[in-house]
């Protein structure tokens, strides 16, 4: 019997990672063929920029909101239809005949992603149990940077030699896939069951711990995702690459930042939120040295590559802290704790990725790392309030 358990747990893992994979693909598809997207629909590449920043605004508004007013339903009913509607966006990016349906299939597609990994990361401790949550979270959230690996260069490979439609086309089958595997495998039960009103859920919200832990995420994901959300064109147009190195490169950030992920959880582990004090620093002196290297080849390709390293370090440490602040205060809000994190990241990323299109349209594109360097000082800031309040909170 126990052994069966031991096998149930490692498939539900194993599929919650593919989960965070596909959910990945989907979201950053985009970013590799942002080029390809303005030709096929005529606009101007600030406009494609919004199929990233209107995602995030989606996600970053409704998960918190799905997660207080869904409190009645259990995880597996909320689990189904949120699979359903995944599905049913990945049908419209891929069929899409217009910008304007394209960027609406996104919205839909922002709106659910982060209920969905929400609900999914609440199975993690009643899997492997509180102590080892921190890693396999961090393996979880990892599957989004092989996704971006995928989708930002071999997704730019597909969509050149074929039609950007087909990269479309693969997330939509990776979706229907990983939706019909995860339903079958999924405990029906488990401890955040639990009936939960909107009152014993907000209440969350106002601890100070969490205000400041989102604006870290604010303004640590924004500055990333200032050069980030452009980095296609930022390697085309200011590095000089052609087609395929854009692609290499990409492939390799991808790695970058699927190692950053497990840095996340080891950097949580060993030293929680203070780590991150020294992450910002080092992350801000990255994104200055984009604009102090300019265009210099292959030199150029370093900063780029440490940014991804840095990228994800953030996550883990911010996610163990709105769920203990949950565990310990507000327990019936474990389900609205662990939406946090993609709602907080995908604040960044819209934040981030506006203001990248304003450098672009201004300043230009060797402006970028500029911008993200000052907001990551500004992040470094905010870990340092978290901590002053945590300790005041005992």
């Amino acid at each position: 019997m126990a052994g069966r358990r031991t096998a149930r747990t490692v498939v539900c893992i194993a599929l919650l990672v593919v989960l965070g994979f596909s959910l990945g693909f989907s979201e950053f598809a985009v970013i590799g063929i942002e080029p390809e997207l303005a030709e096929a629909f005529d606009v101007p590449l600030s406009r494609v920029g919004e199929l990233i920043s209107l995602f995030s605004v989606a996600y970053a508004v409704l998960t918190p909101v799905l997660a207080v007013t869904t409190g009645r339903f259990r995880r597996y009913t909320l689990l189904t239809v949120y699979l359903a509607a995944f599905c049913v966006a990945n049908v419209m990016m891929a069929l899409a005949p217009t910008f304007e349906i394209l960027l609406a299939a996104r919205v839909l597609l922002g709106a659910v992603s982060g209920a969905l990994l929400a609900v999914g990361v609440t199975f993690i401790p009643d899997l492997v149990g509180v102590r080892r949550m921190s890693m396999m979270i961090s393996v979880v959230y990892a599957a989004f940077s092989v996704a971006m690996v995928v989708a930002t260069s071999v997704g730019k490979i597909v969509a050149e030699t074929m039609d950007w439609h087909a990269v479309m086309v693969i997330a939509l089958v990776l979706a229907l896939l990983v939706s019909a595997a995860l339903l079958p495998a999924m405990p029906r039960t488990g401890t955040t069951d639990e009936p939960a009103t909107v009152r014993e859920q907000v209440g969350l919200l106002a601890e100070p711990q969490i205000i400041a832990g989102i604006l870290v995420f604010l303004f640590g994901v924004g500055s990333v995702y200032v050069f980030y959300g452009y980095v296609t064109p930022y390697l085309e147009d200011v590095l000089g690459m052609d087609a395929v190195g854009a692609s290499a490169a990409l492939m390799v950030y991808g790695v970058m930042c699927f190692v950053s992920n497990l840095i996340s959880g080891w950097v949580d582990l060993k030293y929680g939120m203070k780590g991150l004090l020294v992450v910002f620093p080092i992350q801000a002196a990255l994104l200055a040295a984009l604009f102090l290297v300019g265009g210099a080849m292959p030199l150029a390709l370093a900063p780029v590559m440490l940014i991804g390293l840095s990228m994800y370090v953030v996550s883990v440490s911010c996610i163990s802290l709105f769920m203990r602040v949950a565990r310990e205060r507000h327990p019936k809000a474990m389900v609205l704790a662990s939406s946090l994190e993609p709602m907080a990241f995908n604040m960044g990323i819209a934040f981030g990725t506006a203001v990248g299109g304003a450098v672009v349209a201004g300043t230009g594109l060797p402006y970028v790392g500029l911008v993200g360097a000052a907001f990551s000082l500004v992040a470094c800031g905010c870990v340092g309030a978290t901590l002053a309040i945590d300790r005041r909170r005992g």
